[in-house]
């Protein structure tokens, strides 16, 4: 039995944290990966341009970076705002950031442009016939999407989703950086304390790749739910 020297219970608190992220995170990318990916096909070029700037910023800095940048930066940022509301108009306010909010916001951003590039294609690969189809029956777009294009869609998206589902469970392993109590912050504070790092790190990439499995298992279930009647899988 191992001895985890009393913070065995604080290491399973964490775990629970981490895995709260990944799903909060991962519900606000999914919604922010469908409201890019429509505005990328809409016929509006600035809801185009401000959607391609959106994915091409994001994805082209680097998720540390950008952790440090929300939670820091921002913290200073509306401490400079507040500052200047109360010496110029006399309104007193503070806003604290809180680490699990700030991770999840962080996380949802960066990994919704990758979910907008996804659900874009995943959407182009729709038949245009069905669509042409729905219209020609009187169909309304909202009964065209739910009933023909989110079906056809989610399809062909799903391998993609888990892909990035896989990636961002691991990115929440940042958050540590920014005070978060989650299984790797406190690892690193049990692993210093008790300079026995492989004790506390090796259950952590346990639970890790637990987690990964059980997702793989779940993104295969849901690749062949989705696949049902479609001739070879395909």
């Amino acid at each position: 039995m191992l001895d985890f020297h009393g913070y065995g219970p604080e290491l399973l608190r964490g775990a629970l944290v981490t895995t709260e992220l990944a799903f909060a995170s991962l519900a606000l990318a999914l919604g922010i990966g469908l409201l890019g990916a429509s505005a990328k096909l809409s016929g509006s070029r600035s809801a185009k341009g401000i959607a391609t700037f959106y994915t091409t910023v994001i994805r082209g800095i680097p998720d540390l970076v950008m952790m440090m940048l929300f939670y820091y930066g921002g913290q200073v940022l509306m401490n400079r705002l507040s500052d200047y509301l109360y010496y110029n108009y006399e309104i007193d306010f503070f806003v604290q950031f809180d680490p699990f909010i700030s991770g999840v916001l962080t996380i949802g951003l960066i990994f919704g442009a990758y979910m907008t590039e996804t659900f874009r294609g995943a959407f182009l690969a729709v038949d245009s016939g069905q669509i042409e189809a729905g219209r020609a029956y009187g169909m309304s777009r909202v009964q065209i999407f739910l009933r023909i294009m989110f079906p056809q869609m989610l399809r062909h998206a799903l391998p993609g989703l888990g892909n990035n589902w896989q990636v961002l469970l691991k990115t929440t392993a940042l958050v540590s950086i920014i005070g978060l109590s989650d299984m790797v912050r406190i690892a690193e504070q049990a692993s210093k304390a008790e300079h026995e790092p492989f004790k506390f790190f090796i259950p952590v990439a346990a639970m890790y790749l637990t987690l990964t499995a059980i997702s793989e298992l779940a993104i295969k279930w849901l690749n062949k739910r989705a696949n049902v009647g479609v001739a070879g899988g395909a």
